[in-house]
């Protein structure tokens, strides 16, 4: 499957997700994310999609097992950070928001993103 095709697929999942219908979204992002495993942009997809479904432990385990892009180092932390508190893991998920936090100080922190 090439680049546009799954981006196609991502799209048709947002469509879904968007207009109620997440059983299909996920089914989509599920073959995504099978299809390529570290792909984080459909990982975190799938991730939010398994958080709204209440499945917190699958959720932490798709954003683990992928490579984001650094455009979405947000995404991720916020996503990771909600899937730890969803398994009861609160002092983790504090220590990883706290490292998101620490990682984005320096001269071109910006408080709005």
């Amino acid at each position: 499957m090439d680049a546009d095709d799954r981006q196609f697929l991502l799209t048709t999942a947002w469509l879904f997700a968007r207009h109620g219908q997440s059983s299909r979204a996920r089914a989509l992002c599920e073959a995504l994310v099978d299809a390529n495993p570290k792909d984080g942009v459909s990982a975190a997809a799938l991730a939010d999609l398994l958080l709204a479904d209440g499945e917190p432990q699958r959720a932490l385990e798709v954003i683990l097992s992928s490579s984001f892009p650094s455009s979405l180092t947000r995404v991720e932390a916020v996503l990771e950070t909600r899937a730890l508190i969803g398994v009861g893991r609160g002092t983790d998920a504090r220590r990883r928001w706290q490292r998101y936090i620490e990682s984005s100080k320096g001269r071109n922190r910006t408080w709005v993103k």
